[in-house]
């Protein structure tokens, strides 16, 4: 049976929800170690999240989910792993690494009990053999392939996802209030829709982010004396 466009945008509302429990919650995407650092304030906070999108989550993670999101529709696993490999060695500390499987592999445990389907259980396969790291960006296009849902929209609502997470890190870190923030996800609309076309064309030899300064950061926090993120 064909998945229908209501049915599709039911599952990407579903695995886009901040309660859909993949452990987004527990990480601040760097904003932590920026604040540590004095180098974010309220002001600057949308602006970060804007740099980041352009230049390290849509070159690195949204475009692998795009990648990915293909290949396991087609069922190509061989290029859903070689992906996941390199995603995964995209990700320079510890910190980020382990953010990014932790995520992804709680998010294939739930899909598979969510959706269901011969995709996923394939992936966990690979996961679990270890041939395949479990990167969240590559989970979650296998997830949007077994629900049957397009790598634009895939990677569009991924990305929304992101950002929605970033500013909830940034709620609890005071670096805005509720107002702010929904002024600040409608503001990145544009940017969102730039950043999911620019992912939708790249190839596999293009996966890959640059912000020096995001890694400094993150290898700062991790080995920071007292943090409420695990990123």
């Amino acid at each position: 049976m064909t998945a229908t466009a209501l049915d599709t945008l039911l599952v990407s509302l579903q695995l886009t929800d901040s309660a859909f429990p993949s452990g987004l919650y527990t990480l601040s995407h760097g904003l932590e170690g920026f604040l540590q650092a004095k180098q974010v304030d309220q002001e600057t906070m949308p602006e970060l999240l804007a740099d980041l999108l352009h230049h390290s989550v849509g070159p690195a993670d949204a475009t692998a989910l795009a990648l990915a999101n293909r290949a396991a529709t087609a069922g190509d696993w061989a290029d859903v792993v070689e992906v996941d490999q390199r995603l995964f060695a995209s990700k320079l500390n510890r910190e980020l690494r382990l953010a990014a499987t932790r995520t992804g592999r709680q998010m294939l445990d739930t899909a598979q009990l969510a959706l269901g389907g011969e995709a996923l259980d394939r992936y966990a396969e690979l996961v679990s053999a270890k041939r395949s790291p479990g990167c969240q960006a590559v989970a979650a296009g296998v997830a949007y392939a077994a629900g049957g849902v397009a790598t634009e929209q895939a990677v569009a609502s991924d990305l929304f996802a992101f950002a929605v997470s970033f500013v909830s890190a940034a709620l609890r870190l005071r670096l805005t209030d509720h107002r702010r923030a929904q002024t600040t996800l409608r503001g990145l609309a544009p940017v969102i829709k730039e950043v999911t076309e620019a992912a939708l064309h790249r190839e596999l030899a293009d996966l890959g982010g640059c912000v020096p300064i995001a890694d400094a950061m993150s290898a700062r926090h991790e080995r920071a004396d007292g943090r409420m993120f695990a990123s």
